[in-house]
């Protein structure tokens, strides 16, 4: 969805310049083109209705300030619309809320069940969401596994769990799930657990017993939070789903998965619709640590290619060594020289924040145009050769690149499984860089950067694949 209204919406802001305001002639050409991006992206056709109809509204007789035109004027409306339909509606006609924080106000243990079908990543997301609450709200947290029809559930949350630093309640294919679930939370009672997190069991589509079975244990547990999980890749499909979920149980909130994925997007808009429910999170990565808190206003910038910088900055400040950003900062200022342990540490930094793509995501389109034709995958698989380089070589080679010769290239190409012109290459992009650096100590910095224009001037350095 994301890159498909960007490209239609880039299209009209283009054509629609130098028109005074927005009119019913001029905002029908925009709708289509709204219409059109939702519909290919799979978002169910009364929530594309009611969309049009409520930009279009909003949209109408609009002033277009002095700086914009009517296109620009309807990105605008277009972003606030689609915030305040992903995000959950405000208490008494207030504004739309675009973060709605996880319920754990209630006696400990408070008590999440995670539902939704087979596959949608229920099992992955109990263990992110058990690391997120260790995290950021500080929680004892204790996992269980009622799935006992899956082979090898009850094993893959013990996993996950004991990477996320949570604890697991074992439990065995022999039980019944009530009987589980049950005792999972006497045990979290007795040992002054904060939340009780309860997979679920899944099917591949819905059905009768499921739902008896999930209605039974909602019953007996009286979660404080009831969490659907939709995988964001389904579309159409995921409107049924949530449908079917919201009719047997009271939920309290979506989990979408696999938002990272090659995604179209529409679940996110159709699902908050049908549940009615706010979506609380989202699953970023395949990490223990990539489920977000769900913000509606800056998921729409990223739809609109408006990027996202307030997750950008977290991700730095996520991702970074501050200690070795400090060790590198030191050794710049002073001039005593950028080896190839360096060069490595900034390619392991990078990876943290998401990699290329990850960043690239993370920033607004017009910043990434040019790399818009860029394959980002070579791009990565570029970067991870340069890195298997760096490890063929012998710790003073990496402090000493210059010592890197004809035999020595041999040795670390055949190390790595590339050709010596990989090396030679990876060594030519290493003196770029490491005269880049040489120039910014002392006040070289700014010199070089009223040299290059800003970063427009840049060339020649960076890494492979992106353009320059």
């Amino acid at each position: 969805m994301a890159t498909t209204l960007t490209d239609r919406l880039s299209r009209l802001v283009k054509t629609m310049r130098g028109q005074a305001r927005i009119t019913e002639s001029n905002v029908q050409d925009m709708l289509r083109e709204v219409r059109m991006a939702l519909l290919e992206a799979d978002v169910a056709l009364p929530v594309v209705r009611d969309f049009i109809a409520r930009v279009k509204d909003k949209a109408l007789g609009q002033e277009v300030a002095g700086s914009l035109n009517p296109g620009q004027a309807l990105v605008g409306v277009v972003h606030k619309e689609l915030a305040a339909t992903m995000g959950a509606p405000g208490l008494d006609g207030s504004a739309a809320q675009y973060v709605t924080e996880i319920n754990l106000a209630a006696q400990p243990p408070a008590v999440i069940l995670m539902a939704g079908l087979q596959g949608a990543g229920k099992t992955t997301t109990t263990a992110k969401l058990a690391k997120h609450l260790i995290l950021k709200r500080k929680k004892k947290v204790l996992t269980v596994s009622a799935d006992v029809y899956r082979p090898a559930a009850i094993e893959q949350l013990k996993t996950v769990t004991a990477q996320a630093g949570a604890e697991w309640f074992p439990s065995s294919p022999e039980q019944k799930p009530l009987e589980i679930a049950l005792a999972a939370l006497d045990y979290a009672k007795r040992h002054y657990f904060d939340v009780l997190l309860v997979d679920t069991a899944g099917r591949l589509g819905i059905d009768e017993a499921l739902m008896a079975e999930i209605s039974a244990l909602h019953a007996a547990l009286n979660p404080v939070e009831t969490l659907f999980i939709v995988d964001a890749m389904q579309g159409q499909d995921a409107v049924n789903t949530a449908r079917a979920f919201r009719e047997a149980l009271p939920l309290t909130g979506v989990i979408l998965t696999k938002l990272d994925g090659d995604s179209r997007g529409g679940a996110a808009l159709s699902v908050r619709q049908v549940t009615g429910v706010p979506i609380k999170f989202a699953g970023v990565s395949e990490k223990i640590d990539g489920l977000e808190v769900f913000d509606a206003e800056r998921h729409a910038g990223r739809v609109l290619g408006m990027g996202d910088i307030v997750a950008l900055v977290e991700e730095v400040q996520k991702g970074i060594d501050l200690g070795a950003a400090q060790k590198l900062a030191d050794k710049v200022k002073a001039g005593s020289g950028f080896d190839l342990d360096d060069f490595l540490s900034q390619i392991s930094q990078m990876k943290k924040m998401g990699g290329l793509s990850g960043l690239m995501d993370k920033l607004p389109s017009q910043l990434t145009a040019k790399a818009q034709g860029a394959d980002m995958d070579k791009a990565e698989r570029d970067v991870r050769r340069m890195e298997g380089i760096i490890h063929s070589m012998t710790a003073l080679e990496r402090r000493k690149p210059e010592l890197i010769k004809a035999s020595r290239k041999r040795r670390i190409a055949t190390g790595a499984g590339v050709h010596v012109q990989e090396v030679n290459r990876l060594l030519n992009q290493f003196d770029q860089m490491q005269s880049m650096m040489k120039k910014m100590k002392g006040g070289g910095l700014m010199k070089m950067m009223k040299r290059m224009g800003g970063m427009g001037g840049a060339g020649g350095g960076g890494f492979p694949g992106m353009p320059r």
